[in-house]
């Protein structure tokens, strides 16, 4: 039936019949349709929706999905029942709605609509960073900065801090600012956090050359920032908004030479990944040639399901194609042969597809960065300021520029640091393609980390971890391998599914179907993620807990001795996981 907005305008007494009635009738809708047949076949409508948050006149925020790319007729059909345009996202054949809940069975059967999801909430995922990961050699022996590559930072909006002005001060590098919040246009960094995440990638230190213990200085301190802001004061933002920043960096690709997306944020997985229009947008991003960057997520000290943080990657760290990464304790230290898994770093392999993830891991946890002044971290959480430091020389004593920086952790963190070494690596030569970045990245990763560690949350709780695929990915971000290696690949570089057989006890790597790139990969099972590899005695796969009573990779496993990435790796010698590794001792606290 065709529903009037006016339908649900309603009077204030009626506001909270109509909020209810609508509410039962969204999860009316989806019950019933998930008894169905039909609905079985065709699973239009994401689950979620069943507890997706209803508004007071009775419309809920929703993404469609077409079979086609929306035409003018599909706009004019949806307003004729109600519903409200939010962001046109042509880039994946889709739209975001606010639409009267009974509008959801007609575009369930409409034949032109693929799937339809909530608008689900993002959050973000919270200068030895660079040593660690030997980013300052790309400096020192490469010449490099990052100079004309454009990196899009879609975050909670970036400060126009000195640190990202050009050397002389006359002019900014956040060469593009738009923000997608709906009613507020200010790109202004109101939380915080967006302005952290674009001084690791291009902070130039300028307000920390002196008066510091440090100059802190980002992993390519020329590069441009393109500044789209998704995430509100409180550091929330719904899955429409940071797909029309993915869109709208995509169309600004050629204008700002945009390489590279950062995206320290995401969310709970809620469907495959082939239908989950976030992972849409990353694929679009990566088809057209910018190399997609996603934090894995910090829940990996959850284990609410007897889990031990497994299977707690978030989305869209969940996709194939993009490069996810796990964060890293430093440990106060700019050496990485005492660094270890920081115990909140989320572990894959991702619900439902069980992608192998993450891709890599860098340094996250107490990594100093820009500082938005007035913002909601900064005023709420006071102590992860940097305080100046008193420097005397002939001249006399002076004290640097306080409210510059802060400490933040998180996987967020460690994300624009592999962010920031992608625009080293694409100045150094342009012509990679993203999937070339991540093989690079992946195949030069350090393997020199322990077996085992232990770590310590603020709160004294020890959190054992082993370092297995599905913890480390690859390793540990090597700048300068990185830069160093001139392997070339033939097709896509999407992460591989794990496959666990409960009949015979065994698990295998295979393929995953990638939306962007199908099944060409530039590796194979027996070139990188072995087929030798032992899962574990006691893995148990359930329909709920990817895992059961005891953790995959068990004790048994010992990375080094007989586990090989592939003699046959297509870009050289064999790659071999940490040989003869003791378990590492307990870092300090973590945030």
């Amino acid at each position: 039936m065709t529903v009037n907005q006016t339908t649900f305008s309603g009077k204030r007494g009626a506001g909270r019949i109509v909020h209810v009635l609508a509410r039962w009738f969204v999860m009316a809708a989806i019950i019933a349709l998930a008894t169905t047949a039909a609905y079985a076949g065709r699973r239009k409508m994401a689950p979620d929706l069943a507890t997706a948050p209803v508004h007071a006149d009775g419309t809920v925020d929703v993404i469609i999905q077409f079979n086609v790319t929306p035409q003018s007729r599909h706009f004019q059909e949806l307003a004729l029942h109600g519903g409200k345009l939010k962001f046109k996202l042509q880039h994946i054949k889709a739209a975001a709605y606010r639409i009267p809940a009974p509008a959801l069975l007609w575009l369930e059967n409409h034949p032109d609509v693929a799937y339809i999801s909530p608008d689900r909430k993002n959050k973000v995922a919270f200068d030895d960073a660079v040593a660690a990961v030997l980013g300052d050699v790309a400096r020192q022996q490469y010449g490099l900065d990052g100079t004309g590559i454009g990196v899009a930072v879609i975050d909670s909006g970036v400060y126009n801090h000195d640190d990202l002005q050009t050397a002389d001060l006359s002019a900014s590098r956040i060469v593009y600012a738009e923000s997608f919040v709906p009613g507020d246009p200010n790109p202004n960094d109101a939380y915080g956090h967006g302005t952290h995440v674009a001084g690791i990638i291009a902070g130039n230190g300028q307000d920390s050359g002196q008066g510091y213990s440090q100059q802190y200085v980002g992993l390519a301190p020329n590069a441009n920032i393109i500044n789209l802001r998704v995430l509100d004061g409180t550091g929330a933002g719904a899955d429409s908004q940071v797909i029309a920043a993915i869109e709208r960096a995509i169309e600004l690709q050629d204008t700002y030479n945009i390489r590279v997306i950062n995206l320290s944020l995401g969310r709970p997985i809620a469907e495959t990944y082939a239908q989950d229009p976030l992972c849409q947008a990353v694929e679009a991003a990566w088809q057209a040639g910018i190399v997609v960057v996603v934090a894995a997520g910090n829940d990996g000290r959850d284990n609410s399901v007897g889990n031990n943080g497994y299977g707690t990657i978030g989305a869209p760290g969940n996709d194939p194609n993009v490069i996810t990464v796990g964060a890293t304790n430093p440990n106060g230290t700019p050496d990485r042969t005492d660094d270890t898994i920081a115990t909140y770093s989320s572990k894959g392999p991702s619900l439902i597809d069980h992608v192998v993830k993450p891709d890599l891991v860098a340094p996250g946890n107490h990594i100093v960065s820009l500082e938005s002044p007035g913002s909601f971290l900064i005023s709420t959480y006071s102590t992860l300021g940097i305080i100046p430091v008193q420097v005397c020389n002939a001249d006399g004593c002076s004290i640097g520029p306080g409210g510059q920086y802060l400490q933040l952790s998180g996987t967020s963190m460690a994300t624009p640091v592999v962010a920031g070494a992608a625009a080293l690596m694409l100045q150094y030569d342009p012509t990679l393609t993203p999937d070339a970045i991540k093989a690079r990245m992946m195949k030069t990763a350090w393997k020199g980390y322990p077996t085992t560690s232990m770590g310590a949350a603020v709160d004294g709780t020890e959190y054992f971890a082993e370092y297995d695929i599905f913890t480390i990915g690859a390793g540990y971000l090597d700048v300068d391998s990185a830069l160093a290696n001139t392997d070339l690949g033939v097709g896509g570089a999407p992460s591989p599914i794990a496959v666990w057989n409960p009949s015979t006890q065994q698990a295998t790597l295979t393929n995953s179907v990638s939306v962007t790139y199908g099944n060409s990969v530039i590796w194979s099972n027996s070139d990188i993620w072995a087929n030798s590899v032992v899962w574990g005695d006691s893995v148990i796969w359930g329909n709920s807990v990817i895992w059961g009573d005891s953790v995959i990779w068990g004790d048994s496993v010992i990375w080094g001795d007989s586990v090989i990435w592939g003699d046959s790796v297509i870009w050289g010698d064999s790659v071999i996981w940490g040989d003869n590794h003791n378990a590492g001792s307990a870092p300090g606290p973590e945030n």
